[in-house]
């Protein structure tokens, strides 16, 4: 198993964050978007991504794949809400299980702390236990759950509410 290593996204990751994405939106309920992103859709999303909002992606040092990426999104709208961040965190699924969820919620922690943020929050499919657990790993507590609130694939989906605050 190669190393891997940690970086800002760049414009040439498109395709292969998308591909990542995809595959959840399409077999999963990770994400409870239910149209896969095009090409323009990730580029789009890449290019508003900045400062502590940057997407940051795992790559494998032997042969540079992306396999896998994170990054923060404000958490709420409204002023008061601006110490607060949200996680989003995607690993390639034939990569699972190698700590790479693990470097990527850690350095999203880290950016976020030094970013001047005070909480964190994760938003997780009730029923993604590897997630839950990851997040666990790194202090987020569970706060609740949200029940029924997605519907994909014809059933109701939970979310559960994780916060970590930094100190």
């Amino acid at each position: 198993m190669a190393p891997i290593s940690l970086r800002l996204a760049v414009a040439a990751d498109a395709e292969q964050i998308r591909t990542i994405y995809n595959h959840e939106v399409v077999h999963t309920a990770a994400t409870f978007d239910l149209v896969p992103r095009s090409l323009a859709d990730q580029q789009a999303w890449l290019a508003a991504r900045s400062g502590a909002f940057a997407a940051i992606v795992a790559v494998d040092s032997a042969g540079g794949d992306v396999v896998g990426f994170g990054a923060l999104s404000p958490y709420k709208e409204r002023a008061a809400y601006r110490t607060s961040v949200e996680d989003s965190v995607y690993v390639r699924r034939d990569r699972n299980g190698e700590g790479i969820g693990s470097l990527l919620v850690q350095e999203l922690l880290s950016v976020a702390a030094s970013s001047g943020f005070h909480a964190v929050f994760a938003r997780i499919n009730a029923s993604g236990e590897a997630s839950i657990a990851l997040h666990r790993k790194w202090g987020f507590e569970l706060l609740g759950v949200e029940r029924e609130v997605g519907r994909k694939f014809n059933r109701w989906h939970d979310v559960a509410l994780m916060e970590h605050l930094l100190i």
